[in-house]
């Protein structure tokens, strides 16, 4: 079973941000199903239930950072699929813009997991909290810079970037990270543009058509509805993996499902299970056409135009892994680029053996599952 989704609104986002930077790690004590921010889940409230499939389901919240974006498609897809109810989870996705609130809200142990960029993991080492990703979905970001079309005559190039006003999903999230290492690629520093939050999808694209911001990193179906509608341009592609590869410098891990390192020590069978369902979703989306993915999806993904949402999925394809793991030389990539402007990066020693784990998957490929 999966429960509704929910979206966060201001307050909570402000809510959270206090509770975050008052807890040095995730608390995930017994609690009541809604979000009250007094100390957790009901998964940790199942605990010895967790031990037995027979048992009552598991309820689990998981946070998505914008769940009708392709990037985090897997999310949506497993609990279409009746994976996640194979494994005995209660499942509730919760829907929120931007990867930096839902980061927030795990670490203030109002949800049990995140499905976010795994670069989080590795700034949020650095900042002494320990988060791990625990089933790796895409293997490059998926993301474009997208640059309005009043502006391309003038933004031709990176170099361009100086003083632009670039929309992001929100401040400290992933598009923000991608954004900062793109104008100091172009030769500038991190303060050298202005970052504006306008999150996704039909936001981000009115503040494009009224000159709020001049250029964007997004990903998939916005991209292709900017394109449609004549308003913005490719600039940089992040989901072709040569591309990718060439901007970034490697292979860069992106989509993800992380929780706290406290998470995975107490309740190690859950997360088995989370992985056991996310690995039967990769290895489904590697042998299904775009077009049986998008039959299970909400029609409110399409965004009015299923045939565009079936050619931006069969454009995105390619970024998913097909087995949940991690590549072997995408964390060093994903710091790489981080510390080219973050200077904590440069100056802490990060462990990039403690920030993901492919202990999970590797028992699901195992298992059969």
């Amino acid at each position: 079973m999966v429960k509704h989704k929910v979206r966060w609104g201001m307050a909570a986002t402000v809510v959270l941000a206090l509770l975050a930077a008052g807890c040095g790690s995730a608390s995930q004590g017994g609690g009541s199903g809604s979000a009250s921010g007094k100390g957790g889940s009901n998964t940790a409230a199942a605990g010895p239930a967790a031990g037995s499939q027979s048992s009552a389901p598991v309820h689990v919240k998981i946070m998505v950072g914008g769940i009708s974006k392709i990037i985090y498609l897997p999310a949506e897809l497993t609990a279409r699929l009746g994976y996640f109810k194979d494994e005995g989870l209660d499942v509730e996705l919760m829907d929120q813009s931007a990867g930096q609130t839902a980061e927030e809200a795990l670490l203030a142990g109002q949800v049990d997991a995140v499905v976010g960029f795994y670069d989080h993991t590795i700034d949020l080492q650095s900042k002494g909290k320990v988060l791990e990703s625990v089933v790796q979905f895409a293997s490059m970001p998926g993301e474009f810079l997208m640059v309005s079309d009043k502006e391309k005559d003038q933004i031709k190039s990176l170099a361009d970037l100086q003083g632009k006003k670039i929309g992001i999903t929100g401040l400290g999230s992933s598009t923000n990270f991608l954004a900062t290492y793109l104008v100091v690629k172009g030769g500038h520093s991190a303060k050298d543009y202005t970052p504006v939050p306008v999150a996704a999808g039909n936001t981000l694209i009115a503040a494009m058509q009224q000159g709020r911001i001049d250029l964007a990193v997004t990903t998939e179906p916005t991209v292709s509805q900017l394109e449609a509608k004549h308003i913005a341009s490719v600039m940089v592609d992040m989901n072709n993996a040569d591309s990718a590869r060439q901007v970034l410098g490697g292979t860069y891990p992106a989509s993800s499902l992380y929780v706290t390192q406290a998470f995975v020590q107490q309740h190690p069978d859950v997360v088995q299970r989370l992985a056991n369902a996310f690995v039967r979703t990769m290895q489904y989306i590697h042998t299904h056409s775009a077009e049986e993915i998008a039959d299970q999806m909400p029609q409110d993904y399409y965004g009015g135009d299923k045939a565009m949402y079936v050619q931006a999925l069969k454009n995105s394809l390619a970024m998913f892994t097909p087995d949940g793991k991690m590549p072997a030389d995408g964390p060093q990539t994903v710091l790489n680029v981080m510390a080219t402007w973050n200077p904590d990066l440069k100056q802490k020693q990060i462990q990039l053996d403690k920030t993901y784990t492919t202990e999970f998957v590797d028992k699901a490929l195992q298992s059969g599952k």
